[in-house]
């Protein structure tokens, strides 16, 4: 071949549609128990109540934008602790990292919202058009009236779970019941029917025409997965040095009976016919294979029907593939330098977050200077600043006193608040709530700093006596 000679070719390939069989075996049986888990907690979780105490809404997992609030049962997250969402990523990160270590595509082949949604989809349409035989024929002749209202009636059930998907993630962001008899009664916010909208489309047209698709082309992780795995990791792998030659049942047990090498596969193609990707699982490790174990069930049920040992495919690792190759009995490491890393990684995170839920503070408190003016010289020489404070209450109803330290001399004054027995201004802050107070700190020329000076402004509660604290600075004016 010549330096100027190339080969024309598409750029695309054209797609194959694929008919997945229905399976049955362990793998199978996983899969429906984490769809029906999985789903069910999605769909049901916003009816679910959670007793905070009179005042404070009783939906247990609540996304509150008005009140600018996250409720997850016995937690309540503010805006200022937005870091425990990013632990979260870290630990969710770091999980999908661990996963992908002992056994490859689990989060695909079982957890993910495509792989759910769709195996939920294919269930549908198995139902209504029945299995891979019929629906293949059935696309042969596309025009009959009976497949066109097994088809019309596939798409209302695919768009009806879709609906319900969008519906059910608004109900998240909202008093669930509520927001049901809103809707029902065209009486909701523009924007909760907007969003049902833009997720039931995106529902029907992922698990319901893009389906393998999203995993091949659109979702980054396999590639990423690639770089992360190892030769230890455990993979749904075809065992070839057991199922190679392949040849049919009669063939097999001719070539046995005369002491020729056969292998135990038949090219029965059972693997590939159930597979959600139309992956052949015997050519190795692809990008198309999400680890799903349905090739696994396949096979086994084919080896019990021609009396043969199950295990033709099956999790494995690299090393065991070499292993047998050379005569060796396989090992599994499970527990090895990353996996140990990753576990002590989601434990290091965890426990950080656990620590600051448990030790998390009720109250807060928050100080802005007033930088115009940023001083205020008074007609007897002293100096007075301005302060916005704002006061977080996390907790029932309760008063704070006001202190500033680290200014000797000063005295101080909330506008609209009279100071209490005590002499300190004293500020009432309703439950979970926030109150925002114009703070006056002044010092006589006496006791003026000749710098500026850093100062504790304070807050603590009257009857509890815990207490939060803001640093700023006092400046002495023009001196």
């Amino acid at each position: 071949m010549t330096d100027d000679t190339f080969i024309e070719g598409p750029l695309y390939e054209k797609r194959r549609k694929v008919y997945p069989q229905s399976v049955h075996g362990p793998f199978r049986r996983i899969k429906w128990a984490i769809l029906g888990v999985t789903l069910g907690t999605y769909y049901l979780l916003p009816f679910a109540r959670w007793n905070r105490g009179p005042g404070l809404p009783d939906q247990a997992v609540l996304i509150d934008l008005p009140h600018r609030r996250f409720y997850f049962f016995f937690i309540e997250l503010w805006p200022q602790e937005v870091y425990y969402f990013t632990g979260l990523l870290i630990i969710a990160a770091m999980t999908l990292f661990l996963m992908n270590a002992v056994a490859g595509r689990l989060w695909c082949g079982y957890m993910c919202p495509q792989t759910v949604w769709t195996d939920l989809f294919y269930a549908v349409e198995r139902w209504v058009e029945g299995d891979r035989r019929e629906r293949m024929q059935g696309d042969k002749r596309y025009w009959t009236f009976d497949h066109i209202r097994k088809v019309a009636l596939k798409h209302f059930l695919w768009v009806m779970i879709a609906w319900w998907t969008g519906g059910a993630w608004v109900l998240y962001f909202a008093d669930a019941p509520t927001l049901v008899k809103e809707l029902a009664t065209f009486q909701a916010p523009a924007i909760a029917y907007l969003w049902i909208g833009i997720l039931t489309a995106t529902t029907y047209l992922f698990a319901g025409h893009a389906r393998e698709q999203v995993c091949i082309y659109m979702c980054p992780w396999p590639r990423i997965q690639a770089a992360l795995t190892d030769e230890w990791a455990l993979n749904v792998t075809y065992r070839r040095d057991r199922g190679e030659p392949r040849m049919s049942v009669k063939k097999a047990q001719v070539a046995r009976a005369h002491a020729d090498l056969a292998g135990d596969c038949v090219d029965c193609h059972q693997c590939i016919n159930v597979c959600p990707t139309g992956v052949d699982i015997r050519h190795g490790i692809q990008l198309g294979c999400i680890q799903c174990g349905l090739c696994i069930d396949a096979c086994d049920n084919v080896m019990r029907e021609i009396g043969r040992p199950a295990g033709l495919i099956g999790y494995d690792t690299d090393v065991n593939m070499e292993r047998r190759r050379e005569g060796k009995a396989p090992i599994y490491r499970i527990i090895r330098p990353r996996t140990l890393i990753y576990t002590a990684a989601i434990a290091i995170v965890g426990g950080i977050m656990l620590y600051a839920l448990a030790t998390r503070a009720t109250m807060d408190v928050n100080v802005l200077h007033e930088r115009n003016p940023l001083f205020v010289q008074l007609s007897d020489g002293g100096v007075r600043n301005d302060y916005t404070v704002r006061i977080l209450n996390k907790g029932a109803q309760r008063s704070f006193t006001l202190d500033v330290s680290g200014l000797p001399g000063a005295t101080i004054r909330v506008a609209g608040i009279e100071a209490g027995p005590s002499g300190k201004p004293v500020v009432e802050v309703g439950q979970d709530q926030t109150r925002e107070v114009r703070l006056s700190v002044q010092v006589g020329l006496a006791d003026l700093p000749k710098t500026s000076r850093d100062i504790d402004i304070g807050i603590a509660d009257t009857a509890g006596g815990g207490r939060a604290n803001a640093r700023d600075h006092f400046v002495p004016g023009d001196r």
